[in-house]
């Protein structure tokens, strides 16, 4: 199977390329991005797949037992800035592990997460999904607490309008 080829847009000004030479990286690296980092193998992590395109860890400070972090190399400040190709890759073993944790972990469903923007509860900016595995009736192996409060109903057709892309 042939490799996706990534848009080599420019990034903003921290970023540098690397024509593959450096850590064995190909693409935008910010020398500033802890996850670049990590998903370089410059700072240690347990890993769970790696390939030339991503690395996926377990997250060092799990909501959940088994809860992974599926990093690319190639550094976008989030999701909306990522490419096609890569967003397609990430969501693609984001399935493949949620499914290894209901097999193998024994959990009973999986969040797929991926934060954008600070006010969104993204903490660093490099693209990254979480995929947290869920074990409802199990507090030791289960902190992740998502709710939801009632808002005003919205104007549904002014939102749409405003939405549509089609």
């Amino acid at each position: 199977m042939a490799r996706p080829s990534y848009n080599k847009t420019p990034l903003p000004v921290k970023e540098a390329l690397f024509a593959g030479s450096i850590s064995g990286r190909k693409g935008y690296v910010n020398m500033d991005c802890l996850f670049c980092k990590i998903a370089g193998g410059e700072i240690p992590s347990t890993t769970i797949y790696e390939d030339d395109d991503v690395r996926v860890i377990l997250d060092i400070s799990p909501a959940a037992h088994g809860h992974a972090l599926i990093l690319p190399k190639k550094h976008a400040a989030s999701l909306l800035e990522a490419d096609d190709a890569m967003i397609a890759k990430v969501y693609t073993i984001a399935r493949d592990l949620g499914r290894r944790m209901i097999s193998e972990l024994g959990a009973e469903g999986v969040n797929v997460l991926a934060n954008c923007k600070e006010a969104a509860g993204q903490t660093i900016d490099h693209f990254h999904v979480h995929v947290i595995p869920r074990y409802p009736d199990n507090a030791d192996k289960d902190g992740l607490i998502i709710s939801q409060n009632e808002i005003v109903k919205p104007d549904f057709e002014a939102i749409a309008s405003a939405l549509r892309f089609n």
